[in-house]
């Protein structure tokens, strides 16, 4: 019970932090039983999909010349979830703010730091009647030429054809050429059990990726390509 409380809270979360819609728009608050609002809606009503940020509070994830990847992770969610929601899709955002789901955690008995957030972002994904996980993190290398965009997936096939219509939307993008890459040792990737990517937006320590994921406009470009190739799978699958 106290998980199922955790992630309303998480998800009520969305709600404040987004400015309140006016009465002709659709309500910003995230469809939290997908089971419901199919029954609700049409039969072609859309999935649900859950937007995993990466990182956030004490966890920085990866850095480059002063940028952190859990601020680039959430600017670039947070646009990927409007987008989304402004073409009717039922979205879940698990951050939308700086504070790592581990403080959240309080059901796992892990002196882990780290295990209990990647618990906590699995548990989201089975409290709630989700379709698709997709998780949005930055890369690094110690290659300064290494740049661009890589999609992560799972050992299946669905997951395999998201990774690959959110890569193609981000090549295009990019102007690279990249292929999808088997996420096999990736908590996430191995234990959620709906269809689960990782995109790689871009190399912080690549300075023409970081300059690129730093700049509000091109995050909203960004997170164009990536919900047009979530939108792409969900249309074909």
């Amino acid at each position: 019970m106290y998980k199922l409380l955790t992630a309303s809270v998480a998800l009520l979360i969305s709600f404040h932090c987004f400015p309140t819609p006016s009465e002709n728009s659709p309500s910003m608050l995230p469809v939290t039983d997908g089971d419901a609002y199919r029954s609700s809606h049409h039969a072609f009503a859309a999935p649900v999909i859950l937007l995993d940020v990466g990182h956030g509070g004490i966890d920085g994830g990866t850095s480059a010349q002063g940028v952190l990847e859990k601020d680039i992770n959430l600017a670039i969610s947070q646009k990927v979830y409007l987008l989304l929601r402004s073409k009717g899709y039922a979205v879940i955002i698990n951050r939308l703010g700086d504070y790592a789901l581990s403080d959240e955690n309080r059901w796992l008995k892990s002196r882990s730091r780290h295990t209990r957030d990647l618990a906590q972002r699995k548990s989201l994904s089975e409290e709630v009647s989700t379709d698709i996980v997709v998780s949005i993190h930055a890369n690094w290398s110690p290659r300064s030429g290494a740049h661009g965009p890589v999609v992560l997936h799972q050992k299946e096939g669905r997951s395999y054809l998201l990774a690959q219509s959110i890569q193609d939307a981000m090549n295009k993008l990019f102007g690279t050429e990249h292929g999808v890459v088997w996420g096999k040792p990736f908590y996430l990737l191995n234990y959620v059990k709906q269809p689960a990517v990782i995109v790689e937006t871009g190399f912080l320590s690549n300075a023409e990726d970081r300059a690129r994921m730093s700049d509000p406009a091109e995050q909203k470009r960004i997170a164009q390509s990536i919900a047009n190739g979530i939108i792409y799978y969900l249309s074909v699958v």
